[in-house]
C-alpha cells in the first residue's frame, strides 16, 4: 500500500486492434489472471472488460476492446466496431496490437481511427515467437514508425510471457498523475454472473471450432450460491433450428462436454463447488436485431 503523501499515478489504456491479434492473452499476462476469454476464432471478444494493475504507486485500468474490422455486416459487428472505437476517445495511453510482421485493411482502418486522438499510442507487434527469421524484425520495425508517430514499438509474445514487463513498465511511466479509481486488489470491473457467462461461451468456441455458428450468445438466467454450492442456470441463444442441434451435439454430447469444462473453470474462480445447467433456445436474427443485443448486453 501507499504511503499517504507519495504521488500515485493512474490511468486508461486502452488495447486495440484487429479480431484475433492476441488482444485477450496481452490483457490476461498484463494483469496476471484470466479475466478475459480466448480462442483461435476471431472477434471472440464481444465486450469491452476492463483489466487493473496495481504496481505501489502506479494503477493502470487496461481496457480489452473486440477487433475492429471493415467487414461489419450484421448490427452485431457494427456494435463491436462502435463499442471499440468508443473506448478511444476516453483514454490516456493506447496499446496497438497487429499480428507480428502482418497488415491488413483492418489493421490500416484501426490506424485511422488513432489518427483522431492524442494520447500516446504503444505500438506491440504480438506473436513474434512464430517468426522463423528474426532478421525480419528490424525493417518492419522502421516501415511501421513512419506510418505513425507511435510513442514506442516493443515486439512481444502474449502467449510466451516474453517483452510483458517492457511493455508494463512503458504504460507506467506513460500514466498521468492522480489517485487510484480501484481497490488495489482489484483485478476486473466484471462480477462473476459476467465471468460465468464468457467461460460457457469460451467452451463453446474451443469444443465446436469451425463448426461454431457465429450467432452464438449466453446469458445467465440465475446465479444463487447455497451451502457453499453455486447454482448457475445459462441460456446459449443460437439464430436457428439447426445451429441448436450442432450446440447440442448427437446424444447430447457437445453440451455436455462444453458445461464439464466450464465448471471446472467456474469451480476454480469461484473456490467452491459449481451446478451447472445449459439450455440451449433459438432466438431468430438475433445478431441483426437491436432490441436482442441490448437484452443480451451488447449495446455499446
Amino acid at each position: 500500500m501507499c504511503p499517504l503523501n507519495k504521488k500515485t499515478f493512474c490511468g486508461y489504456v486502452a488495447i486495440v486492434g484487429r479480431p484475433n491479434v492476441g488482444k485477450s492473452t496481452l490483457l490476461n499476462r498484463l494483469v496476471g489472471q484470466k479475466i478475459s476469454i480466448t480462442s483461435r476464432r476471431p472477434q471472440t471478444t464481444r465486450h469491452s472488460i476492463l483489466g487493473i494493475r496495481t504496481d505501489d504507486a502506479v494503477q493502470a485500468i487496461y481496457v480489452d476492446t473486440p477487433g475492429l474490422h471493415t467487414k461489419a455486416i450484421k448490427e452485431l459487428n457494427r456494435q463491436l466496431n462502435k463499442a471499440a472505437s468508443g473506448v478511444l476517445q476516453d483514454v490516456d495511453v493506447v496499446i496497438f496490437v497487429i499480428d507480428s510482421l502482418k497488415w491488413t485493411d483492418d489493421d490500416q482502418l484501426v490506424l485511422e481511427k488513432l489518427q483522431r486522438i492524442n494520447c500516446p499510442v504503444i505500438l506491440v507487434l504480438n506473436k513474434v515467437d512464430t517468426l522463423e527469421d528474426k532478421k525480419q524484425l528490424l525493417p518492419k520495425l522502421s516501415e511501421l514508425q513512419e506510418r505513425y508517430p507511435f510513442k514506442t514499438i516493443i515486439p512481444l509474445s502474449a502467449k510466451k510471457n516474453t517483452q510483458v514487463d517492457t511493455l508494463i513498465h512503458e504504460v507506467n511511466r506513460l500514466l498521468p498523475e492522480g489517485p487510484h479509481f480501484f481497490a488495489e486488489d482489484l483485478v476486473t470491473d466484471r462480477n462473476m454472473t459476467f465471468i460465468a457467462a464468457e467461460i460457457v461461451r469460451e467452451k463453446l468456441f474451443r469444443i465446436l471450432g469451425q463448426e461454431i455458428p457465429y450467432a452464438i450468445a449466453v446469458q445467465i438466467e440465475s446465479f444463487k450460491e447455497e451451502n457453499n454450492i453455486a447454482h448457475i442456470h445459462a441460456i446459449i441463444w443460437v439464430e436457428k433450428e439447426s445451429q441448436k442441434a450442432i450446440v447440442i451435439g448427437k446424444g447430447g454430447a457437445v453440451l455436455k462436454n462444453v458445461g464439464q469444462q466450464a465448471r471446472i473453470d467456474l469451480e476454480k474462480n469461484l473456490e467452491r463447488q459449481v451446478n451447472l445447467k445449459l439450455w440451449v433456445k433459438v432466438r431468430e436474427h438475433w445478431a441483426d436485431d437491436e432490441r436482442a443485443l441490448r437484452d443480451l448486453g451488447y449495446d455499446s
